[in-house]
């Protein structure tokens, strides 16, 4: 019989002591799943992260001290010496900064109206080395906060190596960027998922690209996909 597959680590960081409770209720209710330590705001998130290693880093962004968007940068940015896996939980209608967090290298997103069964799922398939792109929102979520880039700001396409993609290989990646899953992918290429699951892994390494969140961010920063209305 193999050895039973290792728990997933979690580090729930939020400033309301309410919510942090929720959240390890769900998180250790289910199996497969050890909350590791909590944290009432980023400083400490951080301080655990690196001290702790947990699999996964659940983020609030609005926090005293140091807020979601400058912990997630610390444990994920492109300077993390180890870089940590960070699911950031915000509130779409008043939260701004998403856009920021999934720059600072955030793995994925949800809502904080999001189901425990969603948050449950959220943070094994972000455990698992995928990243989460909620395909109902990503659209209105990260279009509306790439949108507020400055035109000036944006690198020009021929600053990015679109043109080592292939034909499908772009086609797959506005795909990804309107928030489409592999299946749904998949059925409008006419391919298999795992030619989907091919055509990814390729755009990344391309790209020079961590995960899917940041394929996505970088599409709506060069102008290839169009904000929506």
């Amino acid at each position: 019989m193999s050895d039973p597959k290792p728990a997933v680590r979690v580090l729930v960081c939020d400033d309301q002591a309410l919510v942090r409770t929720g959240y390890a209720t769900i998180f250790t209710a289910q199996p497969g799943i050890d909350v590791v330590a909590e944290a009432a705001d980023g400083r400490i998130a951080v301080e655990l992260a690196e001290r702790l290693r947990p699999d996964v880093v659940v983020m609030d962004i609005r926090m005293p001290v140091m807020n979601g968007i400058e912990a997630t940068r610390m444990l994920a940015g492109p300077d993390a010496l180890n870089p940590a896996k960070v699911l950031v939980v915000t509130t779409f209608n008043t939260d701004e900064y998403v856009y920021e967090a999934l720059r600072a290298g955030a793995s994925g997103f949800l809502l904080k109206d999001a189901s425990p069964a969603e948050l449950v799922d959220g943070v094994r398939t972000i455990a698992a080395g995928e990243s989460l792109i909620s395909p109902t929102v990503t659209r209105r979520l990260i279009g509306r906060y790439a949108d507020r880039i400055r035109p000036a700001d944006r690198p020009r396409t021929d600053q990015v190596p679109l043109d080592a993609l292939t034909p499908r290989e772009l086609e797959a990646l506005k795909l990804v960027a309107a928030g489409k899953s592999n299946t749904e992918i998949a059925a409008e290429l006419v391919v298999s998922r795992e030619t989907v699951k091919t055509y990814v892994s390729r755009i990344l390494t391309k790209l020079d690209l961590r995960d899917r969140v940041q394929a996505v961010v970088l599409a709506y920063r060069v102008g290839l996909v169009s904000t929506p209305d």
